[in-house]
């Protein structure tokens, strides 16, 4: 039989494992493989490769591999814990990534201390030592659910009862048996960098960075952040609604109106808190709100604009890209390409003097930018702020001193935005805030620019690096953070973009990720979107909102 392994034709006198094929290369001369692709689909290690195939391997570099190795570690940590806690049933909640970690929670009657987190943190070193497989098998839906029912994994037997998919892969990893949303690594020798540490009332497994997957990073993130996901669980949850199986059974029992009103009414309520918190902070006269992509910066802004109003200001709300250079002034980088989300794409100059002139009462001409012609236009709009008057800018680099340097650090109120997915698929795997912005964006970028799906995800990665570089290392500095994620929008997404996501042919690039999107999103009961009001955060998205966007 023949294999061809990055374009180079391999003989074998039969059907070799892809870990067998893989033995020996690296997928860059440095990182362990960890997955296969074989004719555009992805495979686990412990397949057989199939005569005539084109197989590449993946490491913990691509995002399908980086979420194979933390997905593989959150399935070594449970096992440790049920093997800690011997016959007691496994209740262990993963809530979300803090920095490089997942917050996880074993259930609220038990303690979580320094001496039960060193036992778990040794039993999963054992597991690693002795190089166990993870095992899987198929078995039909129904018995999935009795499966569940049984080991009292009430979430996922839940989660099942709306599968319309006849079968379910289930593994095994020793004597630990759980279901788990994508592939698993091939054994666990491969998970070698890992540590666990005892924060919040919960547990923290610290696992590698994709940017870096040989070294342990130190544990940071942001406090801030973390209260604003604890926030949004909570509220989450006071709806009954932690997993999409949660989600799924509101749906079913006719209270998805309940659902949405309650949702949005919770979030309106935070953005008056906003508001109550800039109205009683002296000298105020720029709020400045940042985010990464597709997080709702623009209706956010809009609503907090009227509940300003409410609180007695006059407001006025801008755009940071009014103030973009004109394009045949910008240098293109290293790679000879223009960095459109660099502060340098931005005349910080012009922006500092107008804001002076705004602050000291005067008359200013307002920009605004023409994306056709590449443009800085000036239309005669004018704008001038009294004792009563705001003015709220968003844009992505609102956080970073340098955009505003010259304007006094007290007239300024700082807001960092962010979708913080609040649902579980089930207790053990994680909905990634990542892809509900990723879903979020391919929807408008069609509606509003034409883009396909596949043009959306493959510029996705530079987006994200642009987050990395621009947005995410000032989320600290804001005053206040706002999670703009809503627990049901991603049953209302789904009937918008799986028809976007099924344009994606077999040899596209994109087709790996459209594919895993859509398995993702088949968990999800889709529902009707007239019940969601105009007003919602989500109509920047889909359409048919009140503001102008």
């Amino acid at each position: 039989m023949k294999v061809y392994v990055n374009g180079n034709e391999l003989n074998f006198e039969e059907s070799p494992s892809y870990y067998e094929l893989a033995s020996g290369l690296k997928s860059d001369g440095r990182h362990e493989i960890l997955l296969a692709v074989s004719d555009g689909h992805l495979r686990e290690l412990n397949k057989k490769v199939p005569d005539g195939s084109h197989v590449t391997f993946l490491d913990a570099t691509s995002k399908a591999g980086f979420e194979t190795y933390r997905r593989s570690a959150i399935m070594l940590f449970q096992t440790a814990l049920s093997h800690v806690l011997k016959n007691e049933q496994v209740k262990a909640a993963v809530h979300f990534t803090a920095g490089p970690a997942f917050f996880i929670t074993p259930d609220k009657d038990r303690e979580c201390s320094a001496a039960l987190v060193a036992q778990i943190e040794e039993e999963m070193r054992n597991l690693v030592s002795r190089k166990l497989p993870f095992e899987k098998r198929s078995v039909s839906t129904s018995e999935a659910v009795s499966l569940f029912h049984s080991r009292g994994m009430y979430d996922k037997e839940k989660l099942f009862r709306t599968r319309i998919a006849s079968r379910a892969n289930i593994y095994t990893l020793d004597d630990y048996e759980d279901y788990y949303y994508g592939f698993m690594l091939h054994d666990t020798s491969q998970l070698k960098l890992f540590s666990l540490t005892n924060y919040g009332g919960g547990i923290l497994l610290t696992l590698p960075t994709r940017s870096d997957p040989e070294t342990l990073p130190e544990v940071t993130f942001s406090k801030k952040m973390f209260e604003a996901q604890i926030m949004g669980e909570t509220w989450a949850h006071q709806q009954g609604i932690g997993t999409v199986g949660d989600l799924n059974e509101r749906i079913i029992n006719g209270q998805l109106a309940q659902t949405i009103l309650t949702s949005e009414a919770l979030q309106e309520g935070r953005i008056s808190d906003i508001a109550s918190q800039i109205a009683s902070r002296e000298g105020v006269k720029f709020v400045m709100i940042a985010g990464p992509s597709s997080s709702g910066k623009t209706t956010f802004a809009q609503r907090l604009c009227i509940q300003l109003q409410a609180h007695g200001f006059r407001t006025h709300c801008i755009s940071v890209d009014n103030y973009f250079r004109n394009r045949e002034d910008l240098i293109p980088g290293p790679d000879g390409k223009l960095d459109f989300e660099a502060l340098d794409s931005v005349d910080v100059e012009q922006f500092n003097m107008d804001m002076l002139l705004l602050l000291e009462g005067k008359e200013i001409r307002m920009p605004s930018f023409d994306f056709i012609q590449g443009k800085r236009v000036y239309s005669g709009e004018t704008l001038q702020l009294g004792d009563d008057e705001l003015l709220v800018i968003e844009g992505i680099h609102c956080l970073n001193d340098k955009l505003s340097y010259s304007l006094p650090l007290n007239c300024k109120f700082r807001i960092y935005i962010s979708a913080l997915t609040q649902l579980n698929i089930d207790e053990h795997n994680r909905v990634s805030s990542g892809d509900g912005r990723l879903i979020r964006r391919i929807i408008r970028d069609y509606r509003t620019r034409g883009y396909s799906a596949s043009k959306t995800i493959a510029m996705w990665d530079s987006v994200r690096q642009g987050e990395e570089k621009n947005i995410f290392p000032y989320q600290d500095s804001a005053d206040v953070f706002f999670n703009s994620a809503l627990p049901y929008e991603l049953a209302a997404l789904k009937t918008f973009v799986v028809p976007l996501l099924f344009q994606i042919t077999e040899d596209d690039p994109s087709f790996v990720e459209a594919k895993r999107l859509l398995k993702f999103l088949d968990y999800f009961i889709n529902i009707p979107v007239d019940g969601v009001p105009v007003s919602s955060l989500l109509r920047e998205f889909i359409g048919g909102g009140c503001f102008r966007m």
